[in-house]
């Protein structure tokens, strides 16, 4: 099933008070990025984020789960509804990600 797209602008509205969230689409779900950098993505109407050590101490107890058959654990992020600690939690999960690579 892919994600909807009111599930993502949802998402975006959520997170106006962060600068630089962006996203791609890629296979019916879509990537998030934070400040250039992968965070996450919204998979089967689902926040899922990179389990960075960060965000890990933010959101210790959430369920883990895979975006895809063959994909890596990643944490859901069920509190969505809060849309201020959704921006400090994007900007917790951007500290903690490799920076983007750079294309040749």
């Amino acid at each position: 099933m892919a994600s909807r797209p009111e599930y993502l602008r949802f998402i975006l509205a959520q997170c106006a008070g962060l600068p630089d969230v962006t996203y791609r689409a890629m296979m019916g779900e879509y990537v998030l990025y934070v400040y250039g950098r992968v965070v996450g993505g919204i998979y089967d109407d689902r926040l899922l984020l990179k389990p960075t050590d960060a965000v890990c101490r933010m959101i210790p107890d959430v369920p883990r789960e895979v975006p895809y058959e063959g994909g890596r654990e990643m944490l859901l992020v069920e509190e969505v509804d809060d849309a201020e600690f959704l921006c400090a939690l994007l900007a917790e999960a951007a500290k903690g990600a490799p920076p983007p690579r750079r294309r040749r």
